[in-house]
């Protein structure tokens, strides 16, 4: 994980534009001495999202919502922090310098990785549109019904049959290390990766370009059909998912999501307003991939797969994967042999949303499919099937999940339920992680609880005032048992006691140190429910004045036994026990 320098981090912070980021996203007027809009945090009909100029935040008055840039971008497309830090560096030109860990190889610079590629996919775009190469292949795109404002809107390119970007890239002073830093060079450090192929640019969740996939369009053309970027320090095929750049706000908006298989498949519904559509980049889909659209908030996946039996066998693997996980699956059947592109040209957006509304759940889809290979007239065809079933079922992660899907799968194949286990207790799945270091990864129960605390205060502090008055009215600095927890908690209270700013950028140039950037990080990465930010809150510092009320009468308790005090101490000390214990600490939450 990447940990920036404070001057980077401070010339970030003066830099960033927050009407400029707004706007990307909001429709913002200027009304006197400030910019309003409608707020993308809950629905309105009269503005009350305002940015005051010469300001670095937003404030909603209609429901609170307050934050900075990263907030913003946090909230409102679900990044990361450290997504967001270097999502807004490289919209205002800010190069983010890395603090050198010791424990980590230190790998090519990102930024001149990323300027390189989106400098290529402007240029593979040109010769696509303005050379006599281009010419051919346009002539094979608009065959496919792939129009100029298509190619356009998501910039496909050509890389040509003669080598021309390394010239090129010379002639700029970019070495062929590099080139093939970015995927663009082969091993030899000379041939170019992509040759004689229409050229997609290959987004991460931000909007950067990352890598590119390359589809030949010529039948001598060396090569499978689709070639695409070796993995770099950029582009990690695993957690990729081609067309999120698009539809992440949307997705997360609406809490579903359109699974295909290829880039065209994808561009296509983005184009005609599925922008919901995603696919897999350059590997088969898996659990990265799955996360990917479950840490937006998804409870919805369709699979809009090819009309073939390896799109059918593709859709029992990966809706296997989202049951897992707690989405729901509903299967997108197309007529054999078709695929999402060709049944659009075909017939229409229209028709693709009636298949979308007559989706197919998983389970009965996953039946069918199984009970094409088996006698379910036979016992023992039909013995086979549920014991299929029923044993991926009960892998998946979600006890309801299990239980309700075994009572569907046994009201499909018409058994009695305790045939298939329902109610029969099942043993939860447990996975240790592994960490980079041999041994397991430890979780801390101090940690989870500091950054429960934290959490909330960094969330709701600046923009609900009484929080961070019943926060400071009960917890001080001995609650806290996690040093860099400690830290942040006194930095944020020195910031607001001294009328600092609160941002979250603030608070980590303050922090000055890995640790607290790392904090920081982690603390927002967790979806939580602010709608029960109050609970949650009180439920919090609860927690901890609890903790240190356990500790204390445990420290008494073991000063009595060390038998080093004297009759009269110890009497002292038992007095103190009692007290303690008949006096357990409650939050006051009229204290604000």
């Amino acid at each position: 994980m990447p940990i920036f320098s404070r001057d980077s981090l401070e010339n970030l912070r003066q830099r960033i534009d927050i009407v400029d980021v707004l706007s990307a996203h909001l429709d913002l007027k200027p009304t006197g001495a400030s910019y309003k809009g409608l707020c993308p945090f809950h629905d309105e009909k009269t503005p009350s999202f305002v940015v005051q100029k010469g300001d670095h935040h937003y404030h909603c008055f209609g429901c609170g919502a307050h934050g900075d840039a990263i907030q913003f971008l946090m909230a409102h497309l679900k990044m990361s922090f450290l997504e967001a830090v270097e999502s807004l560096a490289q919209r205002f030109q800010v190069p983010l310098e890395q603090i050198d860990q010791g424990n980590e190889q230190k790998g090519p610079d990102k930024g001149k990785l990323r300027d390189i590629l989106e400098f290529t996919a402007r240029f593979y775009h040109f010769l696509l549109l303005h050379t006599q190469q281009g010419h051919r292949a346009l002539h094979y795109l608009y065959r496919r019904g792939i129009d100029l404002d298509f190619i356009r809107s998501f910039q496909l390119g050509l890389s040509p049959n003669t080598p021309m970007l390394r010239q090129v890239m010379h002639e700029k002073g970019i070495s062929d290390q590099l080139l093939f830093d970015a995927g663009l060079l082969g091993k030899d450090l000379k041939r170019e990766f992509f040759s004689d192929r229409i050229m997609f640019p290959i987004h991460n969740a931000s909007g950067s370009v990352i890598g590119f996939s390359g589809r030949k369009y010529k039948e001598e053309t060396f090569g499978g059909k689709y070639i695409n970027s070796p993995e770099t320090a950029l582009f990690k095929k695993s957690r990729t998912l081609y067309g999120l750049h698009h539809c992440r706000r949307r997705i997360a908006k609406e809490r579903k999501a359109i699974l295909v298989e290829g880039q065209i498949d994808t561009l296509r519904l983005i184009h005609t307003g599925f922008d919901i559509s995603v696919a897999a980049q350059g590997t088969a889909f898996g659990e990265g991939h799955a996360k990917e659209l479950v840490s937006l908030g998804i409870n919805q996946i369709y699979l809009a797969l090819d009309a073939d039996n390896a799109g059918r066998e593709a859709a029992c693997k990966i809706g296997d994967i989202f049951q897992k996980e707690g989405v729901a699956v509903s299967i997108i059947t197309l007529p054999e042999g078709s695929d999402p592109d060709t049944f659009l040209r075909e017939e229409g957006p229209e028709m693709f949303q009636k298949l979308l509304e007559k989706g197919e759940d998983y389970l009965p889809f996953l039946v069918h499919h199984h009970g094409k290979t088996l006698n379910l007239d036979t016992p023992a065809g039909k013995n086979e099937l549920v014991n299929k079933l029923a044993q991926q079922i009960r892998r998946w992660e979600h006890p309801l999940m299990i239980h309700e899907s075994l009572r569907k799968l046994a009201n499909l194949i018409h058994v009695p339920e305790d045939m298939v286990g329902v109610g029969q207790i099942q043993t939860p799945n447990v996975y240790i992680k592994r960490s980079s270091s041999v041994g397991l990864q430890e979780v801390d129960p101090d940690r989870v609880l500091e950054c429960d605390l934290l959490r909330w205060l960094l969330l709701l502090g600046e923009s609900h005032p009484q929080f961070l008055g019943i926060v400071h009215a009960h917890i001080d600095s001995k609650h806290f048992r996690i040093a860099a927890c400690a830290k942040l908690y006194q930095t944020f209270l020195e910031h607001h006691t001294q009328q600092k700013p609160c941002d979250l950028l603030s608070l980590a140039i303050s922090l000055d140190d890995p640790e607290g950037q790392l904090l920081m990080s982690e603390l927002l990465q967790k979806r939580v429910n602010k709608e029960r930010a109050e609970q949650h809150l009180y439920e919090a510092i609860q927690k901890v004045l609890d903790r240190h009320w356990m500790q204390e009468r445990e420290h008494i308790k073991m000063k009595i036994q060390t038998g080093d005090c004297s009759d009269e101490e110890v009497m002292q000390l038992v007095k103190q026990f009692d007290t303690l214990k008949s006096h357990p600490p409650k939050v006051d939450k009229a204290l604000k």
